[in-house]
């Protein structure tokens, strides 16, 4: 692959003439949190969505299993 004469990182396959300034600028400043996950585990949530909603139902767990618990 070459690589652009005025940018050494670009590659000439790159092509950005279709894109949008700023365009997940106002998502970015909402905040983000990236987290990697094991490919072992990844195979069984297809999407963030899947993610975050066996996410929000393990939090219902813990949140639960919280409240009956008896302090010592």
């Amino acid at each position: 692959m070459k690589k652009m004469t005025n940018d050494h990182e670009m590659l000439e396959e790159y092509d950005f003439s279709g894109g949008v300034r700023g365009k997940y600028s106002k998502r970015y400043e909402q905040g983000s949190n990236v987290v990697v996950i094991e490919p072992d585990v990844a195979k069984f949530f297809p999407d963030h969505e899947s993610v975050n909603e066996a996410l929000r139902s393990l939090t219902t767990i813990i949140k639960r299993q919280r409240r009956t618990e008896v302090p010592m």
